[in-house]
């Protein structure tokens, strides 16, 4: 089977949403295009929401992702700040959902240990490894453009199985099948 698709990796942000889309064809993978949504000048969460849906939207009708990858938040100690990211990220899902496109969830030490082989990478070298990945000029200004495509870089590294899809090729029961002598009864 020839594989050929689309991914949309989001890096979600409540000021900054970063996005990336790669092509795969074959074992070829290419960009097609990254960026950022602005949200920081709008002046409410529920705007914010917004605009991430229409662009979302836009980036889905234009694009035609097969697949979306989406970054899971972290967990922080701003309770606020962790409820509006998750809204933001619900909004995202949302909208694949919406244009039937399937979606699978990354932590973030797993998204820079898929890109750079280290769970604890800065942004930069997550950049500077894509930037060698897949061959583009200009570093962009908001990283989080870049972050976005590491997450749609890490869904193709990972076959499609993230958080929500372990039963599918990973997780303790893949574990446990593949080697049953080393469960004890």
């Amino acid at each position: 089977m020839v594989e050929d698709k689309i991914i949309l990796g989001i890096d979600p942000g409540t000021t900054v949403m970063g996005y990336g889309i790669i092509h795969i064809q074959k074992n070829k993978m290419s960009m097609l295009n990254f960026g950022i949504i602005q949200l920081s000048k709008l002046e409410n969460h529920p705007e914010k929401l917004k605009r991430i849906l229409d662009r979302l939207n836009g980036l889905i009708m234009e694009y035609k992702p097969d697949e979306m990858a989406i970054e899971a938040p972290f967990f922080g100690k701003n309770v606020q700040s962790m409820l509006k990211l998750g809204r933001a990220q619900g909004v995202a899902i949302a909208a694949c959902l919406n244009h039937n496109v399937p979606f699978e969830e990354y932590a973030p030490r797993r998204v820079k240990q898929a890109i750079t082989g280290s769970g604890s990478a800065s942004k930069e070298q997550v950049a500077a490894m894509l930037q060698t990945l897949l061959n583009f000029d200009e570093m962009p200004k908001y990283l989080d453009a870049t972050d976005g495509l590491a997450v749609a870089v890490c869904h193709h590294f990972s076959k499609g199985v993230g958080e929500h899809n372990k039963a599918k090729g990973g997780g303790w029961k893949a574990f446990i099948n593949a080697d049953p002598k080393r469960v004890k009864k």
